[in-house]
């Protein structure tokens, strides 16, 4: 009869996975102070939303998740704008920061590929 020996996983793997947590952590409430920094700095502003004040707007848009989960409403968009121009800092903002964030994330997933082939 044989008898199985649970081994915890060794203490620099647990380490790291609790690094990895604690970084997005940070990363999240990082992200959800800058928005509303941004947010209360473009509230501020005079007259309609126009391409500079879209492109802030469409790169906080991802951002204002940590916000939005914790029950703080942030100002994703100007109801007060500009039209076309503004719609267009919009779009590039978001996609901007959507490349951004899919670049680093496919590069990474490259890089365990690469090393899980060796």
């Amino acid at each position: 009869m044989e008898s199985q020996v649970n081994v915890a996983p060794p203490a620099s793997k647990v380490k790291k996975i609790l690094l990895r947590v604690l970084s997005v952590v940070f990363v999240l409430l990082l992200m959800g102070y800058v928005s509303r920094f941004l947010v209360s700095l473009s509230d501020h502003a005079s007259g309609p939303a126009g391409f500079g004040r879209g492109i802030v707007h469409g790169a906080m848009m991802p951002c204002a998740l940590p916000n939005l989960l914790f029950g703080k409403d942030v100002t994703i968009y100007a109801l007060e704008n500009t039209g076309r121009t503004y719609k267009l800092g919009y779009t590039v903002g978001v996609n901007g920061c959507g490349a951004i964030f899919f670049g680093i994330f496919f590069w990474r997933v490259n890089r365990w590929r690469k090393r899980l082939k060796r």
